[in-house]
């Protein structure tokens, strides 16, 4: 099993629309050998670690 790279409560974007969202659960795949992430504004759907991205905070 890989590690995660993003863990519940962090703030990510989805990378197609850049629109920032948290993460509210992780589930490693065990058949694909990746973890989907269940966020906020879509709780119905689930993305992979691909379809996000750490979001750079400008300060």
């Amino acid at each position: 099993m890989s590690e995660k790279i993003f863990s519940n409560g962090e703030v990510v974007a989805i990378r197609v629309s850049n629109e920032l969202v948290t993460i509210l659960k992780s589930h490693y795949v065990k058949n694909m050998k990746r973890y989907s992430y269940t966020v906020t504004k879509y709780p119905s759907t689930f993305f992979f670690e691909e379809e996000l991205k750490k979001h750079e905070y400008n300060y």
